[in-house]
């Protein structure tokens, strides 16, 4: 039990760290690049590390049957989700693109629930609602109130894309594992992003280096790395909570976008950063401990009856 929890925090805080970072990256990137391809140079780069990877371990391909199901998750995971997240971060700022995708944990629970009849219990509802808050406070403290509705609508959009293939990708994860179905998905993801392969080359090299290593950073660490992560939490703990510990993202985008990209949150900002992080640990604590009042429950009801 204790080294499943020592992976879970490892994987929770990878996931957490690369996907807070990509904010900012996409933001960088978009200096020079058009959201399409920004979102497909960053997949080539992840698909062919990938690939490289496949070859020298020898993975063995997909069934058939599988492949329809797998590339449309990919589609909706990776290349539906990046490019509206880019067109979104045209006019949001990476701070508040953050927490507006910390809605996925919520459309993740909801598509759980409606699916696959999975628990989303109260102390996780009240945990959830205590780090909408947070990022509510972070949104309000932003005081950036230049972003589109449109852009907004487009980051939604986006994180609810991302939900589906959270939620879809139990099946898979259990049949090939983590890391195969990660890779395969991923590559699902970037084959119908070559339609905006014309132009590429032409943005490479006119872009800046900072724009274009901003992209290679993405597509070898964020864009791989925090989905195993993900899929490693799917398979042990379910879709609903494993996308339950994103909402500490925001927080973390923040600090990463005053450094990087010299977005300074505000007093408030970091004040919901706070909050957003209390929630998560909340619903953890609560959880684990109601889990623990049960099993005792239950465990002395057995002994009595013995």
């Amino acid at each position: 039990m204790q080294k499943k929890t020592v992976q879970l925090i490892t994987s929770n805080s990878l996931m957490i760290c690369l996907w807070a970072s990509a904010f900012p990256g996409i933001r960088a990137g978009l200096e020079g690049y058009t959201p399409e391809h920004l979102a497909l140079f960053r997949l080539l780069i992840g698909s062919m590390t990938l690939l490289l990877f496949a070859v020298l371990t020898r993975m063995p391909l997909p069934d058939l049957k599988d492949i329809p199901a797998i590339f449309l998750l990919g589609f909706l995971g990776f290349a539906l989700y990046h490019i509206l997240l880019n067109i979104g971060e045209k006019t949001v700022s990476a701070g508040v693109a953050s927490l507006l995708v910390t809605t996925a944990p919520i459309f993740s629970a909801m598509l759980s629930r409606l699916f696959f009849r999975e628990h989303f219990g109260f102390a996780k509802w009240i945990g959830s609602m205590i780090s909408l808050l947070g990022v509510s406070l972070i949104a309000f403290g932003s005081g950036d109130y230049t972003y589109s509705m449109k852009g907004i609508l487009f980051i939604l959009l986006a994180a609810f894309s991302e939900s589906i293939y959270f939620v879809f990708q139990p099946h898979y994860i259990k049949k090939y594992g983590f890391i195969r179905f990660v890779t395969f998905s991923i590559w699902g993801g970037t084959i119908p992003m070559l339609m905006f392969l014309p132009g590429l080359g032409g943005e490479m090299i006119n872009a800046s280096m900072n724009a274009t290593l901003s992209i290679v950073y993405l597509g070898l660490l964020p864009t791989v790395v925090p989905y195993f992560a993900l899929a490693y939490v799917t398979s042990l703990v379910g879709a609903s909570e494993a996308t339950l510990s994103l909402y500490v993202t925001p927080a973390l985008a923040l600090v990463i976008s005053w450094i990087w990209i010299g977005e300074i949150p505000t007093l408030i900002s970091l004040l919901g950063g706070v909050v957003t992080v209390g929630g998560v640990c909340f619903t953890y604590l609560k959880v684990n401990k109601m889990n623990k009042i049960f099993i005792t429950h239950f465990s002395a009801k057995r002994i009595k009856k013995l």
